[in-house]
């Protein structure tokens, strides 16, 4: 069985690869919101990628949209108090097919979203679920094939589950695009 760090470190090298590198994409790693303020208000999301709607004018730059990626390892890391901090108008949860047969029933009975609403009261609810897969398999097939040290992002890639509503973000461009900038920096 692979451990957690394994696990993570994957998810997250598959996640730059599909989703975040090339020309024009725009994202931070372990982005700080809410930074100087008590512990339990400082948030940290894994990734936030910041999408803008044309790169041509001003405007089209200020009508952009941020994605917060959450990459879990398993249930037990969904549910640790830690991330979960969904502040774009779109957001993901990052976990392998295992942790998604995991979370079904709690996704289908709501107890995911009263979890987040009590634990993260500043988090929205507009989330989805990407969960990675071997090339080759789809939502409907099974796989036995597990992620270890050994595993290669070619050979995985990501498929939303649970696609996600677009929210209204509360947070200025200007803040998150500093949180970002500032995380690029550390």
């Amino acid at each position: 069985m692979s451990n957690r760090k394994t696990i993570t470190e994957f998810l997250g090298k598959l996640l730059y690869e599909e989703k975040l590198c090339g020309m024009g994409m725009y994202w931070a790693k372990e982005v700080v919101v809410d930074y100087g303020s008590s512990k339990a208000k400082t948030k940290r999301i894994d990734f936030m990628q910041y999408i803008p709607d044309g790169q041509c004018s001003i405007s089209s730059l200020e009508k952009g949209i941020f994605i917060c990626y959450e990459v879990k390892s398993c249930k037990e890391d969904v549910y640790s108090g830690n991330g979960l901090n969904f502040l774009g108008e779109k957001n993901y949860i990052v976990i392998t097919m295992q942790c998604y047969e995991d979370l079904l029933p709690d996704i289908q009975s709501g107890k995911l979203d009263r979890y987040i609403k009590q634990n993260h009261p500043e988090s929205y609810n507009h989330y989805g679920i990407m969960v990675a897969m071997p090339r080759g398999c789809w939502k409907a097939d099974k796989s036995d094939k597990k992620i270890t040290d050994r595993s290669i992002t070619d050979e995985w890639h990501l498929v939303i589950m649970k696609k996600c509503g677009k929210a209204l973000r509360r947070k200025s461009l200007v803040e998150l695009l500093f949180c970002m900038l500032r995380a690029k920096g550390e």
